[in-house]
């Protein structure tokens, strides 16, 4: 019986495994991580994801904690009024 895969990015179905096959490649690097496989850049924008990432690097390194940077957040070119999201308003 195979175990269930566990699951560190519920926005972008990131499993456990993808990561450690990531991190067992050389690919440390939590920007390179994030942009091979989408993790914080869904609804929760990495609010659990990240941390538990940079939990498996800092295990499978040896890394402490401190040692590895979280994701660079861009913030929009252009303010955008919740409205426009919600199409309740038209974006001028």
């Amino acid at each position: 019986m195979s175990e269930e895969p566990v699951i560190i990015c519920r926005c972008n179905d990131v499993t456990e495994e993808e990561i450690v096959a990531l991190i067992e490649e050389g690919i440390t690097d939590i920007e390179v991580i994030k942009r091979l496989t989408r993790i914080g850049m869904g609804p929760c924008q990495g609010r659990t994801c990240i941390p538990l990432v940079q939990s498996i690097i800092a295990r499978r390194t040896g890394k402490p904690m401190e040692e590895i940077s979280s994701p660079t957040s861009r913030h929009p070119v252009k303010p955008v009024r919740m409205g426009v999201f919600a199409g309740e308003e038209v974006e001028e």
